[in-house]
C-alpha cells in the first residue's frame, strides 16, 4: 500500500491532459522530398524544385478534419533543412522557391479557420546548414528558428522533435542542447506539449502503428532520456526502422512490478504515430497503397482506446494537395468513428456498484468529466450495467480520472446471456481511455470487475455503444 500511495502522486500537467483529450491528430510531411521521390533529403536540393502548382493547405485541414482529427502538425523543416516559412535565418526556404508562399502561415490560418489545433515539427538535424556540428553556433541558429515559429504563427499545441542525428559537413556530430530548446518552448508557448524527444509525450516505440497491450502513463523518469541519446537515434532512412514492432523487453513500462524499485517517476503518456501510406512523404508509386479502412480503424481503437494518442501522417502530393485516395480513406475513417460512437445507451441504463465512497457514486460516470467521478472505498469493486432489454453492443468505453493518476492494474468485462455471465474481455490499463470491443454481442447486462488497483480506482466515464450500422 505504501508503494501504491507513492505511485498515485504522479499526475499529468494541464497541458498533458489537454493534449490527450485531442486523441487523434494529423502529421503533414511536405518538403523538397515530395519532389525528389525520397524520404530523406541531403540538404543539397535546390529550392527551385519546390513548385506545387495547386497548393491548398485548407484542403489538407478539411481532409484530416473529415476523419475526426482535432489537430495538425506540419513538418516546418525536415532533415534536408528546407524551411516552409519566411525565415530570416537561412535562404534555404520556401520564399526563394517557385512557390513563394509562407506555407506555415497558410496552414496555421487554415487550422484556426476550421477549428483544429496547429503544431510544428522542426528537425534538429539540418543537412543544409553549415553551422551544424559547431556546437553552440548551431544551437543559436536552431533556437532562432524555434523562436520564429513560436512567435509568428499563433498558438501551437505541440512542438514535435525526433532524435535523428547525423554528421555535419565538417564530419562532426551536433549534440543538441535539449534543455535550452525546452526552456525556449516553455517561455514562448507554455501550453504546448513537447513530444517524442521531449518531456511531455513519448513515442510508442515504432512507426508501424503497433501498440502495447498495456500502455502506462506513469513510467520511470529515465524513459524520457531514451530518445534524446544520440547513439539510440535514427541516423538514416530505413524501412526496417519504420516498420519495427515493440520489442518484448519493453512491452511493460509501468506496471506496479516494474516501478517498485524506481525512485523517480514521471507522467509520460504515449503517442502512436504511423503513416496512411508506406512512406512519410508522398510517392506516386504509393497512390494505390493507402492503408485499408479496417487497418486504420484497428489502429485507432488500440491507440486512442489504449491510453495513447494517435498521430496519423497524410502527405500532400507534388501538386500541394492530399491525394484523392487518401481523402476518400480519411472520410471513410471519419464515418466509421461517427457510427461507432453514435449512440451511448448508458443514460437509460440501471447502474449499480459495490462500496461507493461518499460523494463518488456510480451515477457520476454518466458525464464525461473529471469534476465528478466514481470511486469505491477499496481497491476492488464491481459495477453492473442493466439494460431494459437485450442490446446489440459494439463497444464499451472506460475512463479513469487521470487528474488522480493512473490506478487500475487489472479489470474484466462480462456480459449476461440467457441469465449466465460470460467473460468477454480482460485487461490491465484503463488510464485516459480504454475501448473494449464487444463485436455486436447481444446482452441485457454488463458487469465490470476491477480486481486490482493502486489504492481506490476511479472511473470518470463509462459509455456503452450500440453496434454501428
Amino acid at each position: 500500500m505504501i508503494l501504491d500511495e507513492r505511485l498515485i502522486k504522479t499526475v499529468p500537467s494541464e497541458r498533458q491532459i489537454k493534449h490527450q483529450q485531442l486523441e487523434f491528430y494529423a502529421f503533414i510531411h511536405f518538403t523538397v522530398n515530395t519532389f525528389t521521390d525520397r524520404e530523406w533529403g541531403d540538404g543539397k536540393e535546390s529550392p527551385d524544385i519546390f513548385a506545387p502548382s495547386k497548393l491548398d493547405p485548407e484542403q489538407w485541414v478539411l481532409s484530416v478534419k473529415s476523419a475526426g482529427m482535432r489537430g495538425l502538425i506540419l513538418t516546418c523543416k525536415h532533415h534536408d533543412g528546407f524551411c516552409l516559412w519566411d525565415t530570416k535565418l537561412t535562404a534555404h526556404n520556401v520564399m526563394n522557391s517557385p512557390c513563394g508562399r509562407d506555407i506555415v502561415r497558410e496552414t496555421a490560418d487554415a487550422c484556426k479557420k476550421q477549428g483544429i489545433k496547429f503544431g510544428v515539427y522542426l528537425s534538429p538535424w539540418d543537412r543544409n546548414s553549415p553551422l551544424y556540428g559547431r556546437g553552440s553556433e548551431y544551437d543559436d541558429f536552431f533556437v532562432g528558428q524555434l523562436t520564429e515559429l513560436l512567435t509568428g504563427y499563433g498558438e501551437v499545441f505541440s512542438v514535435w522533435f525526433d532524435g535523428a542525428c547525423g554528421e555535419g559537413e565538417n564530419g562532426k556530430k551536433q549534440y543538441y542542447d535539449w534543455e535550452r530548446y525546452y526552456a525556449v518552448i516553455r517561455r514562448l508557448q507554455p501550453d504546448a506539449c513537447i513530444s517524442v524527444c521531449g518531456p511531455d509525450v513519448r513515442w510508442c516505440g515504432n512507426e508501424a502503428g503497433h501498440t502495447r497491450a498495456a500502455e502506462w502513463s506513469v513510467v520511470p523518469e529515465r524513459a524520457k532520456d531514451s530518445e534524446i541519446i544520440s547513439e539510440k537515434s535514427q541516423h538514416e532512412d530505413s524501412e526496417e526502422f519504420r516498420q519495427r514492432e515493440v520489442n518484448a523487453r519493453d512491452s511493460d513500462l509501468g506496471s506496479r512490478d516494474i516501478l517498485r524499485g524506481e525512485e523517480r517517476l514521471i507522467w509520460y503518456p504515449a503517442e502512436v504515430n504511423t503513416s496512411i501510406r508506406p512512406g512519410w512523404f508522398w510517392h506516386e508509386s504509393e497512390n494505390d497503397k493507402v492503408r485499408p479502412l479496417a487497418e486504420l480503424a484497428d489502429i485507432y481503437m488500440k491507440s486512442v482506446g489504449g491510453n495513447a494518442t494517435f498521430l496519423l501522417n497524410v502527405p500532400p502530393t507534388n501538386e500541394g494537395l492530399i491525394h484523392e485516395n487518401d481523402v476518400k480513406r480519411l472520410y471513410e475513417l471519419g464515418g466509421f468513428l461517427r457510427r461507432t460512437f453514435a449512440e451511448n445507451i448508458l443514460p437509460s441504463t440501471a447502474l449499480s456498484c459495490e462500496n461507493a465512497a461518499g460523494g463518488h457514486g456510480i451515477e457520476n460516470v454518466l458525464e464525461d468529466s473529471y469534476d465528478s467521478f466514481f470511486m469505491p472505498t477499496s481497491p476492488r469493486t464491481e459495477v453492473t450495467l442493466t439494460f431494459g432489454k437485450p442490446e446489440k453492443l459494439g463497444c464499451l468505453v472506460l475512463k479513469e480520472n487521470i487528474r488522480m493518476s493512473q490506478r487500475i492494474e487489472s479489470f474484466a468485462v462480462e456480459v449476461r446471456e440467457n441469465g449466465v455471465f460470460r467473460r468477454v474481455y480482460s485487461g490491465t490499463v484503463v488510464g485516459y481511455k480504454r475501448i473494449v470491443p464487444l463485436g455486436g454481442v447481444v446482452t441485457d447486462c454488463i458487469r465490470i470487475s476491477i480486481s486490482d488497483s493502486r489504492t481506490q480506482p476511479t472511473l470518470s466515464f463509462i459509455g456503452a455503444y450500440r453496434q454501428g450500422q
